[in-house]
Formats: C-alpha cells, sequence, structure tokens
C-alpha cells in the first residue's frame, strides 16, 4: 500500500468529475495507512445486458485503481437491482428484467471485469443476499428515509415531472436500494458514472442515519461513443467492447473524432499524463497520437503484441490498400441463389454483416460496400458468386464468399 496520501490523491482523482468530498477521502486516507486497514471501495454493476465497452468500464477500472493502491475492491453485482431497474439518465421507466436473465448477463460481467480487475482479491456480493430476506415492513422502514421532494431533485425526475412523463414508484425505490448496498458492505468510498452522483449521496444518507460513517461519492465521466456524438452505447453501435478483437478495437478508435482525443487518453488508456500531454502537444502530428492511442487502448485489454500487429494490420489496409492476413471464408448454401444468383441485401446478412435487411440497404446505399474492391451501390442487384470473391462491408469487415456444394 502506498504511504504517501498525496501520490494515492493523484492517482486516485484522474479523470475524476464529483468527490464529495475530498476532506472526506484525504482523512480516510490518512487513517488507513495510520491504522494499516485498507478502504473498501465499492463499485455497483446492474447485469442489464451482457457486454461491457471501454465507456462503462471506467469505474471499474477505477476501482482498479484503488486495487492497486492496496485498497479493497467491493463489486456489488446488482442481481435484485438491476429486476428494479436504474432510472438513472431515463426519460422513461425502464422495463424490468428477469431474474434469470439477470443472471445471466451477470456471467459474461464477471469474466468481463476480470480482464480489469484482481478477481483473486475482489469481494464479489450479490445483493439479492439481504434483499430477498427483507420483509414488507422492513422495504417500508426503509422507503421511511427519505421524501418525495428530495427524490424530485434528482435531474432526470424533475424533467421527466414537468414534462408529465409517468415515474414508477419502484423508481424511487432504486437509489434506497443502492444506498443499502452501501449500509451492507460498510463502504468507505463508492464509485459510480456522473450519472450515479445522486444515488451515491443516498448511500451517504442512509449510512449517516445507522451511525456509519458515510462514504465517499466519488464519480468518473460518462463516455461519448466513436461518433462523437451520443453516450457510448451497444445499441446505438457507436462502441468499443472491451472482448472485441484487438483489429477491431483498433480500427473503431481510429475514428474517433480528434476533439475527443484528450478524454479517451485520459479515461480509455493507462498512459501517463505526461505521455498524454505529449501527445497532445501541437507538435505532435495527429495521426501519430491517434495511433499511439489506438495502441494503448487495445494493449490495456489484449497486451503489446496484439497491439502491435492490430496497428500493422491498419497500416497494410488503409495505408497500403493490401488485404488483411486472415479473411474468415463464409459458405454460402446454394439453396439461397435464385438463378444462380443472390440478392446483395440477402449476401451481407448471411455473412453477418448486417442483422436486418433494412440495415444491409443502408450499407449499400451509403457506399459501404464493394466486391474485390468494386463498389456496390444498388440494394436490388443480384450477384454471381465467383471465386476468390471477397466482400467488404465498411472499412473493417471482409469475408471470402465461397458456395457450401
Amino acid at each position: 500500500m502506498f504511504k504517501d496520501v498525496e501520490k494515492q490523491l493523484e492517482i486516485i482523482m484522474r479523470g475524476v468529475i464529483d468527490i464529495v468530498t475530498k476532506e472526506d477521502l484525504t482523512r480516510k486516507l490518512q487513517r488507513s495507512i495510520k491504522e494499516k486497514k485498507p478502504l473498501r471501495v465499492k463499485l455497483g454493476l446492474d447485469p442489464t445486458a451482457p457486454d461491457i465497452h471501454i465507456g462503462n468500464a471506467i469505474p471499474i477500472h477505477k476501482l482498479r485503481a484503488f486495487q492497486s493502491l492496496g485498497h479493497t475492491a467491493i463489486l456489488i453485482i446488482g442481481d435484485y437491482t438491476a429486476t428494479v431497474g436504474d432510472p438513472s439518465g431515463a426519460n422513461k421507466t425502464r422495463p424490468m428484467l428477469s431474474h434469470e436473465k439477470v443472471m445471466e448477463n451477470a456471467k459474461t460481467y464477471l469474466s468481463q471485469a476480470g480482464k480489469i480487475l484482481d478477481m483473486n482479491k475482489t469481494e464479489v456480493v450479490y445483493n439479492s443476499k439481504w434483499f430477498e430476506k427483507m420483509t414488507f415492513s422492513e422495504v417500508i422502514k426503509l422507503a421511511a428515509k427519505i421524501t418525495v421532494a428530495r427524490m424530485i431533485e434528482r435531474d432526470d425526475f424533475t424533467r421527466r415531472y414537468n414534462a408529465g412523463i409517468p415515474i414508477s414508484v419502484n423508481e424511487f425505490i432504486y437509489p434506497l436500494m443502492q444506498g443499502y448496498d452501501s449500509i451492507m458492505v460498510k463502504s468507505d468510498v463508492e464509485l459510480g458514472g456522473t450519472d450515479q452522483l445522486f444515488n451515491l449521496l443516498v448511500g451517504r444518507d442512509l449510512q449517516k442515519d445507522e451511525g456509519i460513517e458515510p462514504q465517499v461519492a466519488l464519480t468518473t465521466p460518462l463516455l461519448e461513443g466513436i461518433d462523437g456524438n451520443k453516450k457510448m452505447s451497444k445499441s446505438l453501435g457507436n462502441y468499443i467492447g472491451i472482448t472485441e478483437s484487438p483489429k477491431e478495437m483498433f480500427g473503431k478508435a481510429m475514428s474517433i473524432p480528434d476533439n475527443l482525443m484528450r478524454k479517451y487518453l485520459e479515461l480509455t488508456t493507462d498512459l501517463s499524463m505526461d505521455e498524454i500531454n505529449k501527445l497532445l502537444d501541437v507538435h505532435t502530428h495527429p495521426r501519430t497520437a491517434k495511433v499511439a492511442m489506438a495502441k494503448a487502448i487495445v494493449r490495456r485489454y489484449h497486451g503489446d503484441k496484439e497491439a502491435d500487429s492490430a496497428a500493422e494490420e491498419f497500416d497494410r489496409i488503409f495505408k497500403d490498400h493490401e488485404l488483411p492476413d486472415e479473411i474468415p471464408e463464409v459458405q454460402i448454401p446454394v439453396s439461397e441463389l435464385t438463378d444462380g444468383k443472390i440478392w446483395i441485401v440477402k449476401l451481407i446478412t448471411l455473412c453477418g454483416f448486417a442483422s436486418t435487411n433494412s440495415e444491409a440497404r443502408r450499407l449499400v446505399i451509403q457506399g459501404g460496400v464493394t466486391i474485390n474492391n468494386e463498389s456496390i451501390n444498388d440494394p436490388a442487384l443480384n450477384i454471381e458468386i465467383k471465386s476468390d470473391m471477397i466482400l467488404k462491408v465498411g472499412k473493417r469487415r471482409f469475408a471470402r464468399v465461397v458456395l457450401k456444394k
């Protein structure tokens, strides 16, 4: 464990937006050193989807930073809170998930979190451990600890209330459940995205009410997607998944808008602030900086060798206009052909490059489809499958198309 409080704060505060309060954290760190007792640092994850992207991995990396400083990482798997649905940032009531679906997602969450955390030193707790044992009277007692007026202070609740958009009572319960988790694990610090600040503060209030020293609330930024507009989201397709292939990660990272470079470098890489500042210096070529960033993102999840290989492959395809070293072969059954030909839209979906015909049509119309380097712009086109036929969709997806005899 680091004995220097200032050094710890320097590491902890990188990329932090809110901290309530820094004075409390400093005092806790000083006491931790004096008593040789690590802080208990909590992060709650609701497995509402099966995959983690580099945006929602940001607070997990912050938990890892605390862990590397010798503190205790506590990962709350919200198998109960996920069924309720976190209202943070929502403009409508989130759909309630079945417990079975949540537990299915939780398995992949843990394996993916293991790419970031030392799971042998991480306390993993499912909050069903206490919530499924609570009686209705205990739920009422918990609900009595916060007023409706306090709940309406939340920005998202205020917006929905003023717009006449319904707010379900279970959404009011969610922050209380998250706060109750903090009581049960006796957290000294709780981490979350900026949209979680209200929930983290509720945890402070509930701990105080129970006679427990309030946790420090620490939030990290929400990350815009690679399109540079909306928050990173798998549903919007503007994400970089932490389990994606090195080549896919690298290619996506190279498309990040220049104005988001600093944010991505600081939040999604392990580069030092000195290295980041040098890359963003006016004397550094923008492409050099972006390549360094893309390699750093890949390196974080796949290692140096894969990062170098992904960079070389990217240059080969986009700079030297060569084909990738490895192109997956896709066999098309003869039964899919009509008069010896196949509809280009169907071919794209059969190769797995689009999930629907309408999506495939858009790709063709937008000029993102080529066959043997010839652009395909007509979504009504029927083509003959010939030997050595290379289908390219977008900038990075290739398939060697062959007929299945």
